[in-house]
C-alpha cells in the first residue's frame, strides 16, 4: 500500500478585479483529500489575471490585464516576492509589458527572464528579473503582424500564451490571431528572442490557437484552440525545435450545439492523459495519450460543476485537478484516477471571485 500523502500545496490564484475581488489569493490545498483553506491575498493590483512563479519558488509574477498602463497604450507584470514561511506575497514592482491586454507569461528555467504575451495587440515583451526579484526594463518587444479567416476575432494578431521548452533553448507564441505559433530561439545572454529557422507552424484556419504545453517526454506538444474546440496534436524534434502536426481532434462532446470557446490545457505528469477546458460547454475534455505517437483518444468529459472554466491546474503529484470557474465564482477539486485519468469531484470546492489562473508549489513544512 502507498504511504499516505501528507502536507499542504500552496495555491496562488490569479483574477480579475473588475468585480469583487481584490486581488491574487493565497489558499492551501490539503494533499490528501484536495480540501481548500484560506491563506492570504495581495491587494491593490489590478486584474492580476495570469500568474507564473520563479523557479527558485522565491518570487511570483503577474501580467496585469489592461488596456492602459502609466498613461500608455500598454498592460504591464507585477513582481512579488514570497514569504519563505507562510507562502504570502510582498509587491515588489512592476513594468510595462508594451502591448495591450497581457495574459499569459513564463519565467525561463534559469530564472533571469519573464516572457509575457500580449492579447489584444499581438506582441511579445522580455523582461529581465533582477537578483532581488523585481523587474528590470525590456530587453526585448516583438510585434506579431497578420490575420487569419475569422472576421470577429482574427482581424489582427493576439498572442495568447508563451511557453519554453524543457530545454530552454525555444520560446513558442501561440497567436489567435494568426492560426500560428511563432518559434523563437531564447539569447539567455542578450535576453532577446530570435525567429527560428523554422518561424512559425500553422494550424487549421480559423482554430484560434490559445494555450500551448509539452509533454514530459519532450517528444510530444499540444495547442487548444480556442475559436475551433479542438486539440492538436505535435510530434517535437527537441534538437532543432521543429513541430510537426500529427492529429486534431475535438474538444466536444458529438451533438454539443452551443457556443464554446476553449482556454487551457495540461498534460498529466505521468505522461499518459491530456486536459482541456471548454467554456460554454463547461467541462473538462478529457484524452489519453498514446506514448509511441503522442497522438490522442477521447476518454469523455467531466462537468466543473460552475460557469466558464477559464483555467486549471492538476498538483505535482498529479493526484488532483482543480478547475477555476470565472463565471461562478468558484474552484472545484476533482480527485484524478491514476489508471483511467478520468475525474471524480472530492466534494470541495472554494469560493473565489472572478478566478482565472491556479499555481500550485508544495507549502513549507
Amino acid at each position: 500500500m502507498a504511504a499516505p500523502r501528507t502536507g499542504e500545496y500552496l495555491v496562488y490564484i490569479g483574477t480579475y478585479t473588475r468585480g469583487k475581488s481584490e486581488g491574487i489569493y493565497v489558499y492551501r490545498m490539503d494533499r490528501a483529500t484536495g480540501a481548500l483553506r484560506y491563506s492570504s491575498k495581495a491587494t491593490g493590483i489590478q486584474n492580476p489575471s495570469f500568474l507564473a512563479l520563479h523557479p527558485q519558488g522565491r518570487y511570483l509574477y503577474a501580467v496585469n490585464e489592461l488596456k492602459e498602463f502609466g498613461g500608455k497604450s500598454s498592460g504591464a507584470v507585477s513582481a512579488f516576492s514570497i514569504d519563505s514561511r507562510t507562502g504570502a506575497l510582498t509587491f515588489l514592482n512592476q513594468q510595462p509589458s508594451l502591448g495591450t491586454d497581457p495574459c499569459h507569461l513564463s519565467v525561463d528555467k534559469t530564472g533571469r527572464y519573464v516572457l509575457v504575451a500580449n492579447y489584444s495587440s499581438g506582441s511579445v515583451c522580455v523582461l529581465p528579473i533582477q537578483q532581488d526579484g523585481r523587474l528590470g526594463q525590456h530587453t526585448d518587444f516583438i510585434q506579431h503582424q497578420g490575420s487569419s479567416v475569422n472576421p470577429q476575432r482574427q482581424q489582427g494578431p493576439h498572442a495568447h500564451s508563451v511557453i519554453l521548452d524543457t530545454s530552454n533553448r525555444f520560446a513558442f507564441v501561440a497567436d489567435l490571431g494568426m492560426d500560428k505559433i511563432m518559434v523563437y530561439q531564447l539569447d539567455l545572454s542578450a535576453g532577446k528572442l530570435k525567429p527560428h529557422s523554422v518561424p512559425f507552424v500553422q494550424v487549421q484556419p480559423g482554430a484560434g490557437p490559445r494555450h500551448f504545453t509539452f509533454h514530459p517526454s519532450n517528444k510530444y506538444a499540444y495547442v487548444i484552440n480556442e475559436i475551433g474546440s479542438t486539440v492538436t496534436a505535435f510530434t517535437y524534434d527537441a534538437t532543432r525545435g521543429v513541430l510537426k502536426e500529427v492529429q486534431t481532434v475535438p474538444t466536444l462532446p458529438q451533438g454539443f450545439s452551443g457556443t464554446n470557446h476553449c482556454a487551457d490545457i495540461h498534460v498529466h505528469p505521468s505522461g499518459r492523459f491530456l486536459y482541456g477546458s471548454n467554456r460554454g460547454h463547461d467541462s473538462i475534455a478529457i484524452f489519453s495519450i498514446d506514448e509511441a505517437t503522442g497522438k490522442l483518444t477521447p476518454i469523455g468529459h467531466e462537468s466543473t460543476q460552475g460557469k466558464t472554466p477559464r483555467n486549471f491546474a492538476i498538483d505535482p503529484s498529479g493526484a488532483f485537478l482543480l478547475a477555476a470557474n470565472q463565471n461562478s465564482d468558484s474552484i472545484v477539486t476533482f480527485r484524478i484516477d491514476q489508471q483511467t485519468g478520468k475525474l471524480t469531484p472530492t466534494g470541495h470546492v472554494a469560493e473565489v471571485p472572478m478566478p482565472v489562473c491556479l499555481k500550485l508549489v508544495p507549502a513549507p513544512a
